[in-house]
């Protein structure tokens, strides 16, 4: 059995709930330990019961040294913070030999089987960035990126994860300093302070908004997804992409974020999520009408510079509705 955890509040709600919805058409065999990181989080995924799902709440998870460190971090620090405490908490407290943490905003095309296989005999799964070249931050947000990391339950395993873990609590900020950058450039020096850590070679594990530009859709067969490695023409499916900073705001606006995004992509992956994420929106409705996506005021935007924001209202203006009930901003 696979075995996944993952952490989120109410405002990643929907996203969580469509990530998992997208491991039921497709990975079988698998449970989905979910830290919900409010009441409210808590209490709809409790109500929604699903079948592959176990919810863990705040008080059953925090343990002293969380709390202690918890005043000194960002919302986004301490979940970031958080991360390997979750993976931990499920290999200490569950019959479970193995444990895979997945970022809320994952959406799975095809069974990640294929990379575990690739794991093989290894203790540790980590996935790069595979910055496109305009993109790269790997100086400062480190070449692996937090999304999809596992790690089995056996000495190496462990001692690998309890490392990861004292070195959160010690210093995870959003900011870079002295090598370090959250949760994430303490994965840069894994494969040579430790035995048994694998990095993914699989393309389709970790197609994201950073290095979508390198590929291009081949062909579609049903809902799965090949593409192309540009210039190198090496054909493969897509495992799962990272709708990184997919965000809404009032006036049915939709944005992209500020990565050049194919229009195919766009056009195959995104308006389909969109939709997912709707979907997900309306089981979320059934159990609370109240509920709805974590929506900004446009005003929010302002923030931007002129030029910028210039540069959105162009874009707002001729950016042709690839999904009726959406206006796309594209940066």
């Amino acid at each position: 059995m696979y075995n996944f955890c993952t952490l989120f509040d109410s405002n990643y709600l929907s996203r969580g709930i469509a990530m998992y919805e997208s491991l039921k058409l497709h990975c079988g065999d698998f449970h989905l330990y979910v830290f919900a990181f409010d009441e409210n989080a808590q209490t709809i995924l409790n109500k929604l019961a699903f079948e592959h799902v176990t919810v863990i709440s705040l008080k059953e998870f925090e343990n002293e040294r969380l709390l202690a460190v918890k005043p000194t971090r960002s919302r986004a620090e301490y979940c970031w913070t958080c991360t390997s405490s979750t993976i931990l908490y499920v290999l200490n407290n569950f019959e479970v030999d193995n444990c895979t943490y997945v970022d809320a905003d994952l959406f799975f095309y095809s069974s990640p089987k294929v990379l575990f296989d690739e794991m093989g005999d290894n203790s540790v799964l980590i996935t790069e960035h595979r910055y496109t070249k305009k993109y790269d931050r790997t100086e400062i947000a480190g070449k692996y990126c937090v999304q999809f990391v596992t790690f089995k339950k056996n000495p190496i395993g462990l001692k690998v994860l309890n490392w990861w873990v004292e070195s959160c609590l010690e210093w995870c900020f959003d900011r870079y300093e002295d090598g370090k950058f959250g949760d994430q450039k303490y994965l840069d020096d894994w494969t040579t302070r430790f035995t048994g850590v694998h990095v993914l070679k699989h393309l389709g594990g970790g197609l994201a908004p950073w290095n979508i530009q390198q590929y291009e859709i081949d062909t579609t067969i049903g809902d799965r997804i090949f593409f192309n490695e540009k210039n190198v023409s090496t054909k493969f499916e897509a495992v799962f992409y990272h709708f990184h900073y997919v965000r809404f705001y009032k006036n049915n606006l939709l944005d992209l974020g500020w990565f050049s995004l194919p229009k195919n992509t766009v056009k195959k992956l995104y308006v389909s999520y969109i939709k997912q994420l709707d979907l997900a929106a309306g089981k979320i409705n059934e159990i609370d009408s109240s509920y709805s996506e974590n929506l900004r005021p446009f005003s929010l935007l302002e923030s931007a510079s002129i030029k910028d924001r210039l540069k959105i209202l162009i874009k707002l203006v001729t950016k042709k509705n690839l999904y009726k009930k959406y206006k796309f901003i594209s940066h």
